[in-house]
């Protein structure tokens, strides 16, 4: 029997005039990690590159500490806390740290109590659920109890409370009744870390419609500490109207566009948040031009022209422009898939002319920081494999231009 108290997930409304939108957030797991055996430092640091690669987003490690082995007699463990972001169940974690386990070489005794392992992954927290399973506990039973597990935790800096208990990571350490010594031997930086994201002010991920940007903003932010730009398209009433009639609404449409673009990211740029490291949006407000030129006839697109030629020069640009190229007839699949009904009806030949406008005047922007990246083959929500192969090409991008 599965017993699961869930926390509530808040809906995160954005609305000044008619516009909200509710974002789903990953869930925030903490894994504790630990080794006495063969090369403990090693292990470790494999075991979080496997977890990230693999299983979820490593966003936050803490030192590695080395404590004495707890209930048993046995050499000194080394243990870490990570946190990982992650859409997954508690099940579908648990199932895949096992793996993860059994690839560095841990073998499973039958026979009870405690034992040396080479590497140990334990679930100890999953949001503030309280989970009940017959192979699965969560929060971990004894983590009150330890301070190897307590003292990591408390390096993660999160706003956690036990759900059970009511009380912080740090009032469990001062309380509990383990007098073991520990000391911090290393510190390592997380993978998501290891980007430096944070170099940038303002990052832009583009593409056609339904090709992922805003997927891939809104978990580059939630990864990386970003504060997100989302594009207010649900609030606009010409769209409907227009994939119904695009001779008739295309230029009322393109103008309400670029005037709510220009507003919001004056807005949101210009409002510097202390507690968040940059910009991620899902937009830039030239995309305005390269959906104008595809829709426009050519005396609106003129009047079109010279309104946004004004409006640009007060925009800043990106300091990274990350394009996603998707294929047509991915494209068509993806927008099916979200279901927005006045999206159905788009032709292929539109997208066609959507992407070739985006390329083109990619190419005339000689100053821009541009990173292109295929992702027709790619799953980058349900495969953990295709989202470390976005960031480490965004990674790629930084170093080069680090020169």
């Amino acid at each position: 029997m599965l017993h699961v108290h869930k926390k509530i997930e808040k809906v995160n409304y954005k609305s000044k005039n008619v516009c909200y939108f509710a974002t789903m957030k990953q869930h925030q797991v903490i894994l504790s990690l630990g080794s006495n055996q063969g090369n403990r430092l090693t292990t470790i640091k494999a075991c979080i590159e496997l977890i990230h690669k693999e299983i979820a987003v490593v966003v936050k490690v803490s030192k590695i500490y080395e404590a004495p082995a707890w209930g048993f007699e046995s050499e000194p463990f080394y243990n870490a806390a990570i946190l990982i972001h992650t859409s997954k169940s508690a099940q579908k974690i648990l199932k895949q740290v096992l793996k993860v386990e059994k690839s560095l070489g841990r073998v499973r005794s039958k026979d009870s109590g405690y034992q040396a392992r080479i590497i140990d992954v334990d679930i100890i927290a999953f949001d503030e659920e309280i989970i009940e399973t017959e192979n699965l506990q969560i929060p971990h039973p004894l983590l009150q109890n330890r301070k190897f597990v307590l003292q990591p935790m408390l390096d993660l800096g999160l706003n956690w409370e036990h759900p059970m208990l009511k009380k912080s990571v740090a009032q469990l350490l001062v309380q509990t009744d383990d007098e073991s010594e520990i000391k911090a031997v290393h510190a390592i930086v997380s993978p998501i870390e290891k980007l430096s994201l944070q170099q940038f002010n303002y990052i832009a991920i583009e593409g056609n419609i339904g090709a992922g940007k805003t997927t891939l903003a809104s978990k580059l932010a939630e990864d990386c500490n970003a504060k997100l730009i989302l594009e207010r398209f649900a609030d606009n009433p010409f769209l409907p109207k227009f994939y119904k009639d695009q001779s008739r609404y295309a230029f009322p449409l393109e103008m309400s566009f670029l005037a709510d673009r220009y507003q919001q990211l004056s807005d949101d740029l210009a409002q510097f948040d202390l507690f968040k490291d940059f910009v991620v949006a899902d937009y830039h407000i030239f995309k305005s031009l390269i959906f104008a030129k595809v829709t426009l006839q050519e005396d609106e697109f003129r009047l079109y022209k010279t309104m946004f030629d004004i409006i640009h020069k007060e925009m800043p640009k990106p300091d990274l422009y990350v394009y996603l190229y998707q294929n047509t007839d991915r494209l068509l699949v993806n927008i099916k898939k979200r279901g927005r009904s006045y999206e159905q009806d788009i032709p292929a030949d539109y997208l066609e002319k959507i992407n070739h406008g985006y390329l083109d005047y990619i190419k005339t922007q000689t100053d821009l920081n541009v990173l292109i990246i295929d992702v027709s083959g790619l799953d980058f929500v349900k495969k953990q494999e295709d989202y470390v192969f976005l960031l480490n090409e965004i990674n790629i991008k930084i170093t080069l231009a680090r020169g």
